[in-house]
């Protein structure tokens, strides 16, 4: 199984270093059955993240016919250079790119997961991918999120089979871990949970199940 997560301009440094090290550490517990990538829709470069910049080494091009997962991060910037709306307008720039068109075909394909992290599901509400999914992002951006088509949920993880989005900054953890559970079991991401001495967050929304007779 091979994780890409995905790189642009300006994104979150810990939205992506999160689920990497979640991944790293999954394909040590079960013998390289899960390996990651860093990629761009550019191809091999180094690609700067938000806020300082610092930059990380994308080895290739985004390959859909190879990723059974494709992680989508959420993006920094500071307010004084970008104004109130950094978040947006960075994501505006990365929507410029090839990245929608890539994300849109990832999404109609069988057998392919997209998650995002934080601000990387208003990434693909604002490509117009989302319409009538329920998805969460930042608490901070989900009027943007229902003002795209998406439906809103408050929920740690949203999972909406071929669509499983994170919500909060550190919740590339649990987007990382709830993806190793459901892919790999358990087991993998019991030890995974315990190497970090971590315990996740909130109970993952699914559409399933009875529905509460009082919102």
């Amino acid at each position: 199984m091979l994780a890409q997560i995905v790189l642009f301009d300006e994104f979150d440094l810990l939205d992506v270093v999160a689920p990497f090290e979640i991944f790293t550490a999954a394909g040590e517990y079960c013998d390289g059955q899960i390996t990651v990538e860093l990629v761009s829709a550019e191809g091999a470069r180094q690609v700067p993240s938000g806020l300082t910049g610092v930059p990380l080494p994308a080895s290739g091009g985004i390959d859909l016919e190879r990723a059974d997962l494709l992680i989508v991060p959420g993006a920094a910037g500071k307010v004084n250079s970008d104004g109130p709306d950094a978040v947006p307008a960075i994501l505006g720039r990365a929507l410029e790119t090839g990245l929608p068109d890539i994300l849109g075909k990832a999404l109609v394909k069988p057998g392919l997961t997209v998650g995002t992290v934080c601000g990387g599901s208003l990434l693909l509400g604002l490509a117009g991918l989302l319409a009538d999914r329920p998805a969460v992002t930042h608490h901070l951006g989900m009027e943007v999120l229902a003002a795209t088509g998406a439906v809103p949920i408050k929920a740690r993880v949203v999972d909406d089979g071929n669509l499983v989005t994170a919500g909060g900054v550190t919740s590339g953890l649990d987007l990382g871990l709830y993806l190793v559970e459901r892919e790999l079991g358990p087991r993998i991401a019991h030890m995974v949970e315990t190497l970090f001495e971590y315990e996740r967050r909130g109970t993952v929304w699914l559409a399933r199940g009875l529905e509460p007779a009082i919102k």
